[in-house]
Formats: structure tokens, C-alpha cells, sequence
């Protein structure tokens, strides 16, 4: 793939990742509520899940998903479902005194789990795909070209995730959001649970 051509996709692929929505929610949540190690594992965990759905758009597979309703209602659901819950749980966790770090530090396979499945169920991001990513696949891309945008996407989108989660826990940062971890809980929730309603209802 030439440099002309690969500029557009990097930067298409980070404002795509930079926008806001549940998986900025999602790790912000991880990070505040087990650390810096659970937050970066969310975010990378993310980004497979994204270069899952960007191989599946190089292979063709993701246009599928988008002309099969079942499908993509499946996947709709399946993600508004998951989001309505962790919004149920950051609410029920607002009711306590703050987060608990020592019991969540070291719970990194709920923050690749969070990361997996939000990426999984954003059904936004089959379409952000679709719509914009397949522009740049042709027939005649050779097999390094098509994989080539698959590591694009899935690296901008880990890179953006783990820097969020490296910032989130700066030293300076993170005592403040611990001694606000109440309303920060109380926030998330009303996010994650606005989103899944947004994503229910297409």
C-alpha cells in the first residue's frame, strides 16, 4: 500500500477511535476502578476486537453481517444488552464509599472481557468499516496491502486506548478521580446506559 494512500487511513482510523462513545466509557471505567494495568488491557483487548471486525472487512465478511438483519440485530442487541449491564453495575458500585482498588487490581480478565466485548458489540463499528475502510480495499490489493489495514486499525486503536488509560492513571490524576469515584460511578452508568438505549434503538 502506497504512503498516498495509507495517510488517509491512519487518519481515519484515529478519529474513529478518538470519537467518543462506550469504549472510551468502558475504559475509563476499568482504569479508574482497577488501575493502570487493568485499563491498558481494555484497551488492547479493544483493539483485537477491532482488528477482528477490519479482517473481517478486508475478507468481505463484514457486508455480510450489514445485509443480513438477524444478523446485525444479534449483534445489536447483543451489545446493547452488554452495555446496559456494566451501566447496571457502575451504578450499583456508586452506592459504596469509593473504588475499591485493592480488590480490582488485579482483575485484568474483567477488563479483557469489557474490552473484547464492547469492540464485539459496537455495531458501529461494523458500519464505520463497511462504509469507510472497504473504500480502500480493491481487487487487485495484494495480500500485504489488505493486512496492512488490518494492523492499522487495530494499532491506532490500542495505541489511542493504552494512552487513555496511561493518562487516566498518572499519579496526579488518578487521587482525584478516586476521592470523586462515587459521582464518576454514578456518571459511567448514566453513559453506559444511555449508549445501550442509543444502540437498541439504531
Amino acid at each position: 500500500m502506497s504512503l498516498q494512500l495509507w495517510l488517509p487511513l491512519l487518519a481515519i482510523c484515529a478519529l474513529g477511535a478518538m470519537s467518543p462513545g462506550p469504549s472510551l466509557a468502558m475504559v475509563m471505567q476499568n482504569t479508574v476502578g482497577g488501575g493502570r494495568l487493568c485499563g491498558v488491557i481494555a484497551g488492547m483487548t479493544h483493539a483485537l476486537g477491532v482488528g477482528l471486525y477490519a479482517g473481517l472487512t478486508v475478507l468481505g465478511l463484514a457486508a455480510v453481517i450489514v445485509h443480513q438483519p438477524w444478523l446485525y440485530r444479534v449483534v445489536t442487541w447483543g451489545g446493547a444488552l452488554y452495555l446496559a449491564w456494566m451501566g447496571i453495575q457502575a451504578l450499583r458500585a456508586s452506592g459504596g464509599d469509593g473504588f475499591s482498588f485493592t480488590d480490582q487490581a488485579s482483575d485484568w480478565r474483567r477488563a479483557m472481557r469489557d474490552g473484547l466485548l464492547v469492540a464485539l458489540g459496537n455495531p458501529k463499528l461494523i458500519v464505520f468499516f463497511v462504509a469507510l475502510l472497504s473504500q480502500f480495499v480493491s481487487a487487485d490489493l495484494s495480500a500485504a496491502g489488505r493486512w496492512s489495514i488490518v494492523a492499522t486499525a487495530t494499532l491506532v486503536d490500542g495505541g489511542w486506548y493504552v494512552l487513555v488509560a496511561l493518562l487516566l492513571s498518572h499519579s496526579r490524576v488518578l487521587p482525584w478521580l478516586q476521592r470523586h469515584a462515587a459521582w464518576i460511578h454514578r456518571l459511567t452508568g448514566i453513559v453506559l446506559l444511555g449508549l445501550a438505549a442509543r444502540v437498541a434503538m439504531g
